[in-house]
């Protein structure tokens, strides 16, 4: 059939834009990609002006499988002339807010992405994948999800989302008065420690400050050599190849290596603590609640009442709750009508050697998945760092030959 697509992509961020910058380069593929945002955007509820990427820059849509493509950061800053006040500015890292200019900058330049699109349903049909979206049909021999994860909010706290209740991924996208104001937020990860860090730098910064997490302190990530080998692609295949109890163990002994917090923002919230402290004399502004868990909550006539368990105090009362609890892998509602066929085990789906699930049936095709397999294929899998050599396994295996080296 001429008018079939090799593959369409659903959901455009970071993952299936680098998918659209390496097969842009394929002469005669034929890709269609789909976004229900109008514009491309990457956390915009995150992106703080102190924020930092926790990865080189060069692990970029490209870079690590195609040094040469006209979309990798560096052709980036080139392109907007800003190259040499880059290299002379000498940034330990680079600003979150930078590299989501570079994603748009790259949303912009690549053709296939259709903005605006939401899909509604992924169907079969005479052994082709069919999209349906408000804007009619396109088939398909591949399906590639990258809808991305999912905000993690607690089930007895959702009944209470709200203006003064809501997820970190919301943070600057909600507007709300924050001066004089008790704050808590529940998470002690890197989005909890930055938002933190950015409720501290306020001109008018909150009446009060509780930083609350299960953790038994506010650890930071492990981001030393050796760790850090934990994010090549040599290491994620020998993990996808392990048995799925040894999987577990690693990724419980691993987490710090993604999942703690940068040690600059660490010391910029000590010193912020500091100068509130000592310098202000606002004594006891900024509280922290280690080890201790919230279990409950209730609606108070002016502000909310946490229930904590841990050794600290049973109660914690705030205008404001900054849930910064993290992020699950929820398959997208597009594919209810494909979802019994796919194959899982307790942690979640599975998932093959190429990114490909395991969908029962006689279609000729496969449904490849980003960023979606942490169970799978390690700490790296939601994180930056694998994002263009993932989007080249999954090219060749569509393409049938190794079109980049991985």
């Amino acid at each position: 059939m001429s008018d079939v697509h090799d593959y369409a992509a659903v959901g455009v961020g970071p993952a299936n834009l680098s998918l659209a910058a390496l097969g842009a380069g394929v002469e005669n593929l034929r890709g269609a990609h789909f976004e229900a945002r109008t514009s491309f955007s990457w956390h915009p509820g995150l992106l703080l002006p102190e924020a930092t990427l926790q990865v080189s820059p060069f692990k970029d849509l490209v870079t690590p499988v195609d040094p040469t493509s006209p979309y990798s950061f560096l052709a980036f800053l080139a392109g907007e002339g800003r190259i040499y006040q880059f290299l002379t500015a000498r940034f330990p890292a680079v600003l979150r807010t930078e590299f989501d200019q570079y994603l748009q900058w790259a949303s912009r330049k690549i053709p296939a992405i259709e903005f605006g699109t939401e899909v509604r349903s992924v169907t079969e049909r005479d052994g082709y994948f069919v999209i349906g979206s408000e804007r009619g049909e396109v088939t398909a021999r591949n399906v590639v999800l990258g809808t991305g994860q999912t905000p993690l909010v607690p089930a007895f706290l959702r009944p209470h989302l709200g203006a003064d209740m809501f997820h970190a991924e919301e943070f600057l996208t909600r507007p709300r008065e924050l001066s004089g104001r008790a704050v808590a937020v529940v998470g002690g990860g890197q989005s909890g420690a930055e938002i933190v860090r950015h409720l501290m730098r306020l001109a008018e910064p909150p009446l009060s400050i509780t930083w609350i997490t299960r953790r038994p302190g506010f650890l930071p990530m492990d981001d030393s050599p050796f760790t850090n080998e934990y994010f090549f692609p040599e290491y994620a295949r020998e993990f996808h190849g392990l048995p799925r109890p040894r999987r577990q163990e690693l990724l419980a002994e691993q987490k710090y290596a993604s999942d703690g917090i940068d040690l600059d923002t660490l010391r910029d919230v000590y010193r912020e603590r500091y100068r509130h402290e000592c310098l202000l004399g606002r004594k006891d502004w900024l509280r922290l609640a280690t080890r201790s868990e919230v279990t409950g909550c209730a609606r108070l006539p002016d502000g909310w009442e946490l229930e904590l368990r841990g050794p600290g105090p049973t109660l914690v009362r705030a205008d404001v709750v900054v849930l910064a609890t993290g992020y699950e892998y929820r398959l997208p509602g597009c594919m209810s009508g494909l979802a019994h066929r796919l194959a899982r085990t307790a942690d979640g789906l599975v998932v093959g050697d190429d990114f490909s699930l395991s969908l029962s049936g006689e279609t000729a095709g496969r449904v490849y998945l980003q960023n979606g397999a942490r169970h799978a294929w390690g700490v790296a899998d939601p994180n930056l760092s694998l994002l263009a050599w993932r989007s080249a396994v999954i090219l060749n295996a569509i393409l049938g030959y190794r079109r980049y080296n991985t």
